[in-house]
């Protein structure tokens, strides 16, 4: 009898010793809240970090949310309900020209194109930009990366908007593909899963990347709060790190192998349909292999926003971003 009582006293305390081991562990994840301007297969490097648990290995523990556009993304930074918001660098222009002394910082750049499509109602397979001429399309919100990158895009062409195209900017950025699809306007830029699900349920035709017309733009970044960096350079060194991993992850392998780990992110798409987008996204070069935020690229962003009369004067580029975390996560990276 004593023997057994022995013997279950040591099975309670390896338990409890096993236990309190998992509870230090869980301990030592620091919580990061993440807001993103859309859920998109755009972001196919973000969702491999989170999906193949780069994330977890420096340490992380993601809370993703969707924000559903860059003006709510940077209401919840500099609110303080997210800690990283991922959007449009733009916003973080446009807040540090306000005046605002804890502005926010970008620290690593994940895509380097536009990533919208431009969708029609009928199919077209020798569609040009030309051809908006005469139209109205719904280009998003006033301000917004989307919009200016297809203003830009139609300047490009020799159209004026608001003259040549009627470019509506009065519905809300997750509000287009609902307007889109009860009616409004001729055309619409939409992003992926989106485009191609209206292609498949005959709502609408992708005619066009508006990503591939634009060229370099430094599109979406990571930013946070310059006093969040500052008290917390490990975290946000662990996240580059791990959006470093993502980013080298999709880079080596097919856009097929893509799609099946971020398939979890889209349960409700085919992993087939999941790999054309991704394959569509490979062929226009969206991602932006080092994380950097270029000093080029930031001031061709500032000619864009000028051009769109967003802006007088840029933000200075080094009050802007911080190179560090992103060159640091490419010499941390082991293969």
């Amino acid at each position: 009898m004593k023997k057994i009582i022995s013997l279950l006293m040591a099975m309670l305390l390896v338990t409890s010793l096993l236990l309190a081991g998992c509870q230090q562990q869980e301990t030592k994840m620091k919580n990061i809240r993440l807001i993103e301007v859309t859920h998109s297969i755009f972001y196919a490097p973000q969702y491999v970090a989170l999906e193949k648990g780069f994330f977890e290995e420096h340490g992380l523990s993601v809370e993703l949310t969707n924000g559903g556009g860059a003006d709510k993304c940077m209401a919840a930074l500099v609110s303080g309900e997210a800690d990283v918001a991922f959007m449009g660098p733009e916003a973080s222009v446009y807040v540090y020209l306000q005046g605002r002394e804890d502005h926010a910082v970008n620290f690593a750049q994940l895509t380097q194109r536009d990533g919208s499509f431009i969708v029609g109602r009928e199919k077209d397979d020798t569609f040009t930009v030309e051809k908006l001429k005469g139209h109205t399309i719904l280009g998003g919100r006033k301000g917004g990366m989307p919009l200016m990158a297809l203003e830009y895009v139609l300047k490009q062409s020799g159209l004026t908007p608001g003259v040549d195209v009627n470019v509506r900017t009065d519905i809300q950025f997750d509000m287009m593909a609902g307007a889109f699809q009860s009616g409004e306007a001729d055309y619409t830029t939409l992003f992926e899963p989106l485009a191609s699900t209206f292609e498949l349920q005959g709502n609408g035709y992708v005619l066009e990347s508006v990503g591939a017309l634009a060229g370099y733009i430094p599109y979406t970044c990571y930013s946070s709060l310059g006093s969040y960096i500052e008290k917390n350079p490990d975290t946000i060194q662990g996240f580059a790190n791990a959006l470093y991993e993502g980013m080298v992850w999709v880079d080596e392998h097919s856009a097929q192998e893509v799609a099946e780990v971020i398939h979890p992110q889209f349960a409700d798409s085919e992993v087939d349909f999941l790999a054309k987008i991704v394959q569509s996204y490979k062929n226009i070069n969206a991602w932006n292999p080092d994380l950097v935020l270029g000093e080029d690229g930031y001031n061709k962003l500032i000619d864009i926003m000028k051009t769109a009369g967003e802006i007088e004067e840029g933000a200075p580029y080094d009050k802007i971003q911080t190179s560090e975390f992103a060159v640091k996560a490419k010499e941390n990276y082991k293969k």
